[in-house]
C-alpha cells in the first residue's frame, strides 16, 4: 500500500509540474480570494433572523464560560423544549463573545475565518482523493466564492454548517490517512473530529457514509479491509456517545412518525431540482427561499447540463461520479425530512456540506477531463471563479442589514407570510408596515409571531383593547416574551393593575435589562401601594445600572 501511494505521488508530481510552476502558492491564492470576496461582510449588521438572538438576547449566557459545559445539556433556542441540539454552535458564540463582546463585526469576522479554514481543508482533502493539484485548486476556488454558499459566510447563524464542514473534513482527512498509514493517532483524531461533527449538527450522521464511499469507491480499498473494519467500530462508538448525550439533554422530539417523514420526503423532493439550479445557474438566490416561490426551470436546465458535461468528458471515473452524487444526496437527506411544523424554508446554507460531493462529480466532467493544457485549464477556471465572485458580491449586499435582508426576502418569496411580516416590522413608515402585517396575516394567520406583530400594530394605532386577543393567541402559540410586555399595556388600559404587574414580572424574568419595562413595573408597584416590592425593584434597577427618576427615588427612600 505504501509503495502504491508513493508511486501515485510521483505520477501526480510529474503530471502537475507545470501547474505547480504556474501556481506555486495555491493556498496563498485561496486565502487572498476569500479575503477579497468576503472582506466587506465584516462591516455588515444584523439581519434579525436569529443572529440578534444568539448575540444580544444570549449575552448573559455567552458571558458565562461555565456554559461551555451547559451547552451539551440543552437545546439551541430553549433548554428542553427544542428539537435542535447544537452544543458546539452555542460554544462558538461563547468563544466569539470573549473576543468580540456585542460587536457584531467580530462575529462576521469569525464566520469568514471559519469559511477560510474549510477552504484550506477542502484543498487538502481533494488532493488526498488523488485529484491533480490544478483540479483541486480550481474546484476549491469555486467552493470558496460560490454565491449559493454566501449565506453560510455573511449570515452569522450560517456558521453552524461551516463549523460542521470543518469537523467533517478533518474527520475524512484523518480517516483516509488511517486507511493509508495505520497509526493509532490517525484513528483517534478521526474519532475526535467525528464526535465534534455530531455535537455540531445531526447531519453528521452521514459523515461515516461519505467516508465509506470515499474509501471504497474512490480510493478502492476493500470494504472488509482490517483498517476499514476498525474504523466502522469507531464510527458506531462516536454515534452512541452523541446519541446518549442528546437523550440525556432531554431534547424535545420532532414528533414526526414514519408516515410524516415519508410525506415530508415526498413533498420536499422537488427541492433537489431547485438546489441543482442554484448550484449551476445561481441567478435566483434568496435570503429566505420557499419552495412555492422558487422556479424549477433553472434546475431542469442544470440537470441536462450536468448529464451533458459527464457524457462529453474524457476518461471519466464512474466510481468517483457515483460516490460524489451519493455524498451530495446523503448530506441533503435531513433537508428532505424536516417536518413542515418545524421549518418550511429551503435555505441555501444547507448546501454547504453537500457541495463537496458535487465538486467530486465535477472533477470527472468535461470541465476537467478534456484536451486543454494545464495553463489553459487554470485560466478557464480563473474566469469562471471571477464570474462567480461577481455574483457573490451582488448577493452579499442583501445581507448587510435587516431592511436589505427582508426586502430581498419578500421580493424573492412573495408568498412567505414570515418574510412579509418581518419586512413590515423593519419599515420606518408605520402605515406601510401595517399594510404588510395585514397581508401576512391574510396569507397565514398561524405563522409564528404574526399575531404578536398584528397585536403590536393595533396598539400603535391606539386599538389597545382590540390587540389583546392577538397577543394572547401568540403567547399560546410561541410564548414570545414581548407578548407579556404588550399585554401589560392592555391590562393598564383595562385598569387591571395586578394583571399588569404579573405580566411585567414575567417579562422582566426573561428580559431583565429592559429599561422601560423596569421603570413601568416600579411605577405600577407604587400605584398599587406595594412599597415593599417598589423598594426592592428600586434596588434591583440600581444594581442593573438602570436610571430611576429622582422623584420616585426620594419618595421610596424618604
Amino acid at each position: 500500500m505504501a509503495k502504491k501511494i508513493e508511486k501515485d505521488k510521483r505520477q501526480k508530481k510529474q503530471s502537475t509540474g507545470k501547474t505547480i510552476l504556474l501556481l506555486r502558492y495555491p493556498l496563498l491564492f485561496l486565502v487572498g480570494l476569500v479575503i477579497v470576496v468576503y472582506a466587506a461582510s465584516i462591516g455588515f449588521g444584523y439581519t434579525k433572523l436569529d443572529d440578534s438572538i444568539f448575540i444580544q438576547d444570549y449575552q448573559a449566557y455567552n458571558e458565562d464560560l461555565g456554559n461551555l459545559i451547559t451547552s451539551f445539556k440543552r437545546g439551541v433556542f430553549h433548554e428542553t423544549s427544542d428539537t435542535y441540539y447544537r452544543p458546539l454552535f452555542l460554544n462558538s458564540m461563547i468563544v466569539n463573545n470573549i473576543f468580540s463582546g456585542q460587536n457584531v463585526a467580530g462575529y462576521h469576522l469569525g464566520n469568514v475565518l471559519l469559511h477560510l479554514g474549510v477552504v484550506l481543508l477542502l484543498f487538502k482533502f481533494l488532493q488526498q482523493i488523488r485529484l491533480k493539484d490544478s483540479h483541486a485548486f480550481i474546484l476549491t476556488g469555486i467552493f470558496a466564492i460560490h454565491p449559493v454558499l454566501t449565506q453560510n459566510v455573511v449570515w452569522i447563524p450560517g456558521r453552524n454548517d461551516t463549523l460542521l464542514a470543518v469537523f467533517v473534513l478533518l474527520f475524512l482527512i484523518k480517516s483516509i490517512k488511517y486507511s493509508e498509514i495505520q497509526k493509532t493517532s490517525n484513528l483517534l483524531w478521526s474519532f475526535f473530529w467525528l464526535l465534534c461533527a455530531y455535537f455540531t449538527k445531526e447531519t453528521a450522521v452521514f459523515a461515516p457514509v461519505s467516508a465509506f464511499l470515499i474509501l471504497t469507491l474512490i480510493l478502492n480499498i476493500n470494504w472488509r479491509a482490517k483498517s476499514n473494519l476498525i474504523q466502522y467500530g469507531v464510527w458506531v462508538l462516536a454515534f452512541v456517545i452523541w446519541y446518549v448525550a442528546r437523550y440525556a439533554a432531554s431534547i424535545k422530539s420532532s414528533e414526526a412518525d414514519p408516515g410524516h417523514l415519508v410525506r415530508s420526503l415526498i413533498d420536499r423532493l422537488p427541492v433537489l431540482v431547485q438546489y441543482l439550479g442554484k448550484i449551476f445557474l445561481p441567478f435566483n438566490l434568496s435570503v429566505f427561499p420557499i419552495m412555492e416561490d422558487t422556479v424549477y426551470y433553472y434546475g431542469i436546465i442544470s440537470i441536462v447540463l450536468l448529464i451533458a458535461i459527464i457524457v462529453l468528458s474524457q476518461e471519466r471515473d464512474w466510481k468517483k461520479i457515483i460516490a460524489g452524487l451519493l455524498i451530495f444526496m446523503s448530506f441533503l437527506v435531513p433537508v428532505f425530512l424536516i417536518p413542515a411544523a418545524i421549518n418550511t424554508q429551503t435555505f441555501e446554507h444547507r448546501l454547504y456540506l453537500p457541495m463537496i460531493g458535487m465538486l467530486i462529480v465535477l472533477s470527472q466532467t468535461v470541465m476537467f477531463k478534456n484536451r486543454l493544457s494545464e495553463k489553459s485549464l487554470v485560466i478557464s477556471g480563473a474566469i469562471l471563479i471571477a464570474v462567480l465572485a461577481i455574483l457573490n458580491f451582488m448577493h452579499q449586499r442583501h445581507f448587510k442589514d435587516e431592511l436589505s435582508f427582508w426586502t430581498q426576502g419578500v421580493k424573492t418569496s412573495p408568498n412567505s407570510a414570515y418574510a412579509i411580516m418581518m419586512l413590515g416590522a423593519k419599515l420606518p413608515d408605520p402605515a406601510e408596515g401595517a399594510k404588510l402585517f395585514r397581508k401576512a396575516y391574510a396569507i397565514d394567520s398561524t405563522e409564528k409571531y404574526i399575531n404578536y406583530y398584528y397585536g403590536a400594530m393595533l396598539q400603535y394605532q391606539d386599538s389597545i383593547l382590540e390587540s389583546e386577543r392577538y397577543l394572547l393567541a401568540e403567547k399560546q402559540r410561541s410564548d414570545y416574551v414581548e407578548c407579556d410586555y404588550m399585554l401589560a399595556r392592555v391590562s393598564v388600559a383595562k385598569n387591571n393593575i395586578p394583571a399588569a404587574i404579573e405580566y411585567l414580572e414575567n417579562f422582566l424574568a426573561r428580559s431583565p435589562l429592559h429599561e422601560l419595562g423596569n421603570t413601568n413595573l416600579l411605577q405600577l408597584y407604587v400605584q398599587a401601594n406595594d412599597l415593599v416590592k417598589a423598594r426592592l425593584q428600586l434596588i434591583s434597577m440600581d444594581q442593573k445600572g438602570l436610571p430611576v427618576s429622582e422623584e420616585l427615588r426620594k419618595m421610596l427612600q424618604g
